[in-house]
């Protein structure tokens, strides 16, 4: 009945901060493909699913801080080179949470967006 994930809506206040983040630090592409809506936001594909950044100041969804806080609501992106990913962190000076031997079995790294919303990145450990 379910076929996969589709998208991800993620709150944010300020739309150019947030695609700076999205676009400059971690290297995602802007789609092209968000319809005219009569809202500001941004979208991003990443393979099949996207991530849809919104700007809804009464969104009840905004953490109010950057802290990391990895039990907090978040979304985990798949990455094939982890690497890359803390590079591209580094080199922007982002602050993140690295866990390289995670008791998931996966390495993990937290981040936050300019609103605090949680992202985690997971790769395989390579063996």
């Amino acid at each position: 009945m379910y076929e996969s994930l589709h998208h991800v809506a993620v709150i944010v206040t300020d739309l150019e901060k947030a695609k700076h983040f999205y676009s400059e630090v971690l290297g995602l592409q802007e789609s092209e493909r968000r319809p005219a809506f009569d809202f500001p936001g941004a979208w991003y594909e990443i393979g099949p699913t996207q991530i849809h950044l919104i700007v809804h100041p009464p969104a009840k969804t905004v953490r109010g801080t950057r802290q990391i806080d990895t039990r907090d609501g978040h979304f985990a992106l798949r990455v094939t080179d982890m690497q890359a990913v803390i590079r591209r962190l580094e080199g922007h000076q982002w602050e993140y949470e690295n866990r390289p031997k995670s008791i998931t079995g996966w390495h993990q790294l937290f981040v936050t967006d300019p609103d605090g919303n949680v992202i985690e990145f997971n790769a395989e450990i390579p063996r």
